[in-house]
């Protein structure tokens, strides 16, 4: 999501001004009994899909509700390193990413600047502020006021205003997330408000949508959540497999291809998936044979995928390939192809 830079109530009002109006050009002049409320759910729905996001940098601060201000100086698993922007963000991946047995870790140098999801720039003077506004976030989040960062509204939007009498007071052009927001929260009890359909808008997973009612606009918010839960449950599973492969030892318990089982190929084969993400198979029968390397990635869409590669030409090259995690336990990892659902292949801890 874009993030602008906070306006002030002056330069709201004065955009009120300028873009308000009760002219016979307006589509909806007049009365509108689907007029909503500042306390209706499709408030609540516009507010949330406006609030501020603070999500791209959750790997480091772990709080979907703050967005990092720079420059900022952390130190990430021993090393110090100093953001000036988010293209910062790739030394500190790549810090993070040296071992995937390891607990990453990450302390600030305070003070430090957020903008919170209201958009207010706050200064964060030690480790116990931070700690609060993390479990505000929680709270905010176990209540459902957290943001609704799935969703990217084309701007601009118009609103159209009511009073109690349901009879239009005027239009506003919203220009902006912040500004769509702050329209949301400014609303008063004794005002209404009701959105000039069509909008449109494009959701996390790439679709873009025209959206013609408070109710489609609901209907793409599920949408979009049930995605973003999909990617969450993926992540987890993904993390969760890596942690089990890592510095580990298998053997191949099971290889269909082709509608046979070929795991008696590499019976006298041990597979070592280390935690930098290399693997070393070693026959343990034959050493004369040698140890064959190969690479492995763990990742996750909306499903979790673990890659393998061995060089072709090698005792262990037909296992490379693009797997689909289809279960797990501490024990036992079952992958499927990603391109060819007959081939499986299954993995039992030594």
């Amino acid at each position: 999501m874009k993030t602008l830079k906070l306006i002030t109530a002056i330069a709201f009002t004065v955009l009120l001004g300028f873009t308000s109006c009760q002219s016979e050009e307006s589509k909806e002049i007049g009365t509108n009994p689907n007029a909503n409320s500042s306390t209706s759910p499709t408030a609540s729905n516009y507010e949330r899909a406006a609030q501020n996001d603070g999500s791209d940098d959750d790997f480091l601060d772990g709080n979907s509700c703050t967005e990092l201000l720079f420059p900022l100086t952390a130190t990430v698993n021993g090393q110090q390193i100093t953001l000036i922007s988010k293209l910062d963000f790739s030394a500190v991946l790549n810090i993070m990413g040296q071992f995937n047995n390891d607990t990453d870790n990450v302390s600030f140098n305070f003070p430090i600047s957020v903008k919170t999801s209201k958009y207010t720039e706050v200064k964060v003077n030690n480790q116990a502020e931070f700690d609060a506004l993390q479990q505000e976030c929680e709270n905010a989040e176990a209540q459902g006021k957290g943001a609704i960062s799935c969703i990217d509204i084309n701007f601009p939007v118009t609103m159209l205003t009511y009073d109690i009498s349901l009879e239009q007071t005027g239009s506003v052009v919203v220009q902006s997330k912040k500004q769509l927001y702050t329209f949301m929260t400014d609303l008063q009890s004794d005002e209404l408000f009701a959105v000039n359909y069509p909008i449109n808008a494009t959701l996390s997973n790439g679709t873009a949508v025209t959206i013609k009612s408070d109710a489609e606009f609901q209907n793409a918010i599920s949408e979009c959540v049930q995605f973003e839960d999909e990617k969450e449950d993926a992540a987890t599973t993904a993390a969760e497999v890596e942690a089990i492969l890592s510095g580990t030892k298998f053997k191949v318990e099971t290889f269909i291809t082709a509608g046979a089982n070929t795991a008696n190929d590499y019976a006298n084969w041990s597979i070592e998936f280390t935690n930098d993400l290399k693997i070393v198979a070693t026959n343990v029968v034959n050493a004369a044979l040698g140890e064959v390397e190969g690479t492995y990635t763990v990742s996750s869409e909306t499903e979790a995928f673990v890659n393998i590669n061995f060089a072709s030409n090698t005792a262990l090259s037909a296992l490379g390939n693009d797997w689909v995690i289809s279960s797990f336990s501490n024990t036992l990892i079952t992958l499927q192809s990603k391109t060819d659902a007959s081939v499986t292949l299954a993995f039992k801890k030594i």
